[in-house]
């Protein structure tokens, strides 16, 4: 199985240019975060205000991996912008919610309609 993640600019009218969307899928997890931080790193070295991050693809977000969208967050929130959670499933929700974390990152939920 091969791992594919991809970044790239959000081109929808309206959207500003510092926006960037992040597909992540659950083999980009097995061989740890690396390839993750990476695609966030390099997200936010381009500039990016708002970082969008699908998990449609992801069953389980680890605790590691929250960090290291709260890393995201911090350089996100000190440029003005966010770390938008897009397509997390219940169990992503479920753990954002019993953390206190849904209060800290904004979540588009599947029915297009944004919850902060």
């Amino acid at each position: 199985m091969t791992a594919t993640a991809t970044a790239r600019r959000a081109d929808p009218v309206g959207v500003s240019p510092d926006e960037v969307t992040i597909h992540l899928e659950d083999a980009l997890f097995a061989d740890g975060l690396a390839d993750v931080r990476w695609l966030l790193h390099d997200a936010l070295l381009a500039g990016a205000r708002v970082l969008v991050v699908d998990l449609t693809r992801v069953q389980h977000l680890s605790s590691t991996a929250v960090a290291s969208l709260l890393w995201a967050h911090r350089i996100c929130r000190a440029r003005g912008g966010s770390v938008v959670l897009r397509g997390a499933n219940r169990r992503t929700l479920d753990l954002l919610h019993r953390t206190g974390l849904e209060r800290v990152l904004q979540l588009d939920t599947d029915r297009g309609r944004g919850v902060a």
